[in-house]
């Protein structure tokens, strides 16, 4: 079992203080010393409410004196101490009122730990290895069907095989769908898959999949292609997806630290958001792509905040050791390099995993994320007539390719345009 330590000390209980709940999920304190019992922690003075459902792996049994008895089906071990108190969330003054719980050492498992996501349902783009199929990897162990799209089915079913292998769940849980983000013909496609294979609902769209350090390239639509896989075709999925996202849904766009070096100079001058070829850098390129993810989900979470969807970006940690880096053999020593210094797989997936299921971020919309909390974007990220420019030009670039049918409402909006 994967333990979690909360060095808050704040929440920790004075002495002669015991923590205890009721069946309905209400947490309470008994002072053994005066036998006083409230609902308030003794210290913070906040409610505390527990999940209704017991933390997974855990089954209640009566014992023969008919106390509740508590069981881990993994470990054996049994307590009388309901597990859900290890769970318990304080009651918020308002929707981001949240303490950060996990840092940059922790691991995905360690975010799951006790979290049971059997019947959700997830899309993960870019998980056949690296951060991605560690989250894939992370959320199936723990109940969740997950649809893992990507471009190179042959690799996908490989690392369906290995998650599988790794976890001993359910092959049933786990499905491969093709998508092939150069080209905005596939990403419709995929959506059309999405809906049938998911016909009710999705609960989380975890929009992974990025490339780095590549050449000017253009794709079969004409647009260069770091801009195109990074942004283009994941605010399009999100868009044609959105029918399947219903309230508490959570949209999760990986971008990075580096939308903050982002320089936007000449990237509106061909209404394409990259920059005219002879003024091209692949890493302005990469970095310029990773703040159009921060401002499409800022925009996103405004759009569809009235109907309870939750849209998040994060920084998953830097120069982790991915195929990210393939691109050029320089950056790959780089990184070769780095890695004794760098974040693991399993603590790169952390912040997504984290962003994507926890409790405490129920209702909570728009931010962005590094180290599993929340911390302020860029300047341009937050600047919103930029936020509107590339929102707009994002629009006009689907429209000219793909027409207007599954965007109108949103041209409407941003770009004034009825055709």
């Amino acid at each position: 079992m994967h333990h979690v330590i909360d060095s808050d000390s704040e929440d920790e209980l004075p002495s002669g203080w015991e923590e205890k709940s009721t069946e309905d999920g209400n947490v309470y304190y008994v002072n053994s010393c005066n036998k006083k019992i409230q609902w308030t922690h003794p210290r913070t003075g906040r409610k505390k409410v527990i999940p209704k459902d017991l933390p997974f792996g855990w089954t209640k049994m009566t014992d023969e004196d008919g106390k509740a008895v508590y069981e881990h089906k993994e470990t054996g071990n049994t307590t009388l101490v309901d597990p859900r108190l290890a769970f318990a969330q304080e009651e918020k003054k308002h929707i981001n009122d949240f303490r950060q719980r996990f840092d940059s050492s922790s691991t995905a498992y360690q975010i799951l730990h006790g979290v049971d996501l059997s019947g959700k349902y997830a899309l993960i783009t870019g998980c056949n290895a690296g951060i991605g199929y560690e989250t894939a990897k992370s959320l199936a162990r723990h109940g969740c069907n997950v649809l893992l799209a990507n471009r190179n089915m042959e690799a996908t079913k490989k690392a369906i095989e290995q998650i599988v292998k790794e976890t001993n769940v359910s092959e049933d849980n786990l499905k491969a769908i093709h998508l092939d983000l150069m080209s905005l013909n596939s990403v419709k496609k995929c959506a059309l898959a999405v809906k049938a294979v998911f016909s009710d609902h999705l609960d989380m769209l975890i929009l992974n999949a990025g490339i780095f350090g590549h050449a000017y390239e253009e794709t079969e639509d004409k647009i260069d292609k770091t801009i195109q896989v990074n942004h283009l075709s994941h605010m399009y999925l999100a868009l044609l997806l959105e029918p399947l996202l219903k309230k508490n849904s959570r949209v999760v766009f990986v971008s990075s630290e580096s939308h903050r070096m982002a320089n936007l100079k000449n990237v509106f001058v061909n209404q394409n958001l990259s920059s005219p070829k002879e003024w091209f850098s692949a890493m302005i390129a990469y970095n310029n792509s990773k703040l159009y993810n921060v401002i499409t989900a800022k925009v996103l979470s405004e759009e569809w905040k009235d109907k309870g969807i939750l849209v998040n970006s994060l920084h998953p940690g830097n120069m982790v050791s991915t195929n990210l880096s393939k691109s050029w053999w320089l950056y790959d020593l780089l990184f070769f390099l780095v890695r004794p210094f760098t974040k693991s797989l399993q603590q790169a997936a952390a912040t997504t995993v984290y962003v994507a299921t926890a409790a405490e971020l129920e209702g909570v919309t728009g931010l962005y994320f590094n180290n599993c909390f929340y911390c302020e974007e860029s300047t341009l990220a937050r600047d919103k007539e930029i936020r509107n420019e590339v929102i707009s030009i994002s629009l006009k670039m689907v429209q000219q390719r793909m027409g207007v049918d599954d965007i109108q409402p949103y041209l409407d909006k941003y770009c004034c345009s009825k055709s």
